[in-house]
């Protein structure tokens, strides 16, 4: 009997250690299931939050379709936002904030934070910042409104674009695209060859031939692709770039120069000269005299050159950014994180042979190259460089001749020397033209500049100069990441 009674206690222990086992692993299991069902139940709260946070976002681009300049969510108090977010049974789900940035001046570019939270648990949150902007029309390194020629020498960062034909002798870096099909090369006799089209002679080959040239013609199927001119390649036809959008509105940067910019009537003399400073500021003088054409020198187009300056004042750039000058403007200097646009015109349009131009003979640069710094130089006749130019000219800019062209005179008379001959003129930013720009003329150049940079600022895009003309009324998506 004892040793029976032993047994009986021996199978208890057993069953106390493996129910104590059992307890553990079932316990294990039960806490196991409830950490995942907390997981899934996280996770779709999460992807709600997701979900309100994109709301968010989409709410607010649907606000600045029907309100462009509101970034205050029509409070005209600053943020952040909270907004309610229901399903379509009107149950409360969450809630999005959003931290709205507005563009800095004259540019269109607004960063939105959205943060969606899920009204059961504060705790989970997902945040979604996006940044949306207008596209301006400075989306070329140039572009016309005529019949473009680049020649040898002339090197191009950027898309090129023209209404009418372009021929082309110089390095593309980027598309080169044009309205029609194919136009008559004026330069030389024969048929017509294809809208964007080049005489360079094709690899192993060198140097121009100016002549009709059969394989840059219809109707040679395919177009020869000629990278060796094209890097990226050229198209035509390609949509047509309008220009009564493209140039400015000066009559409404007319209104809102008089009213909050820096505006001056007309200076009864020569022009103006403006120098811009690095402290925000400009010295702006009257233009009393112009300096003469070298003895012997023929050009009937003028020096385009101040001499004699009297100086009216120092100005604060207006806060607004806009200087109108109502006569000639000579413009050159430094800024340093400044938006401005400086426009030379008489209003209201006097027609042709009494609007105004702008003339760059001198440096004007930025300090910074990160889209801080941009300027428009706009020109209600053209956009000139005079005789007496720097040697290296560089033109940190976006370049709007409203009627006329881009360009500097031909000074091909020797008398003109050594004026006539410059070295290189690089613009940085865009060229915007009615008619055929040109800073050369003569291929090898027979004055000029020899060589030509033409350099697109791909920030003029969506942070243009202050009442830069836009491409459309609505913000595009140009970045999106999720940041929590």
């Amino acid at each position: 009997m004892k040793k029976l009674r032993d047994q009986n206690g021996y199978l208890l222990v057993q069953v106390l250690v493996f129910g104590a086992i059992a307890v553990i692993i079932i316990s294990g299991l039960v806490a196991f299931a409830a950490a995942n069902a907390k997981l899934g139940r996280r996770i779709v709260l999460s992807e709600q939050a997701f979900q309100m946070a994109e709301a968010g976002l989409e709410y607010y681009r649907w606000h600045l379709a029907h309100a462009p300049e509101d970034y205050t969510d029509g409070t005209g108090t600053a943020g952040p936002y909270v907004k309610n977010f229901y399903d379509r049974n009107g149950v409360l789900l969450g809630t999005f904030t959003l931290t709205i940035t507005p563009p800095p001046l004259g540019s269109t570019l607004v960063t939105i934070q959205s943060v969606g939270v899920p009204a059961v648990d504060a705790s989970v949150r997902r945040t979604i910042v996006s940044r949306l902007a207008i596209p301006s029309f400075a989306n070329f390194a140039a572009v016309a409104d005529a019949n473009m020629r680049f020649g040898s020498g002339t090197e191009v960062f950027g898309p090129i674009h023209s209404n009418k034909g372009i021929r082309f002798d110089g390095l593309a870096h980027n598309l080169v695209t044009s309205f029609i099909s194919n136009y008559d090369d004026l330069i030389h006799s024969g048929s017509n060859e294809f809208a964007v089209h080049t005489h360079v002679n094709p690899p192993p080959g060198s140097g121009l031939n100016n002549n009709f040239r059969p394989l840059e013609a219809p109707p040679t199927s395919p177009v020869p692709a000629r990278p060796d001119v094209f890097i990226v390649g050229r198209s035509f036809p390609a949509p047509e770039v309008k220009f009564s959008d493209i140039t400015s509105d000066l009559q409404q940067i007319y209104a809102d120069a008089t009213t909050s910019g820096l505006y001056l009537a007309s200076s009864t003399v020569q022009g103006y000269k403006i120098v811009l400073k690095t402290n925000d500021t400009l010295d702006l003088y009257r233009v009393t005299d112009l300096r003469s054409l070298p003895a012997g020198c023929s050009s009937s187009w003028g020096s385009w050159t101040a001499s004699s300056t009297v100086l009216v004042g120092n100005y604060a750039f207006p806060a607004n950014g806009l200087v109108f000058l109502e006569d000639h403007v000579w413009v050159e200097g430094t800024i340093d994180t400044a938006r401005l646009t400086i426009v030379a015109a008489r209003m209201p349009d006097p027609g042709a042979g009494n609007r105004k131009s702008l003339t760059v003979n001198n440096d004007v640069l930025y300090t910074n190259y990160d889209g801080t710094d941009v300027i428009a130089l706009i020109g209600q006749n053209d956009i000139n460089v005079g005789l007496y130019s720097e040697d290296n000219l560089r033109i940190d800019a976006a370049l709007v001749a409203q009627n006329g062209r881009v360009g500097r005179f031909s000074y091909g008379d020797t008398d003109c020397a050594p004026y006539d001959d410059r070295n290189t003129i690089t613009s940085y930013g865009t060229i915007v033209t009615a008619l055929q720009y040109g800073f050369a003329y003569g291929d090898p150049v027979s004055n000029g500049y020899s060589f030509r940079n033409l350099v697109y600022d791909s920030f003029l895009l969506y942070s243009p100069p202050p009442s830069f003309p836009k491409t459309e009324d609505f913000h595009e998506v140009i970045s999106w990441k999720e940041i929590e």
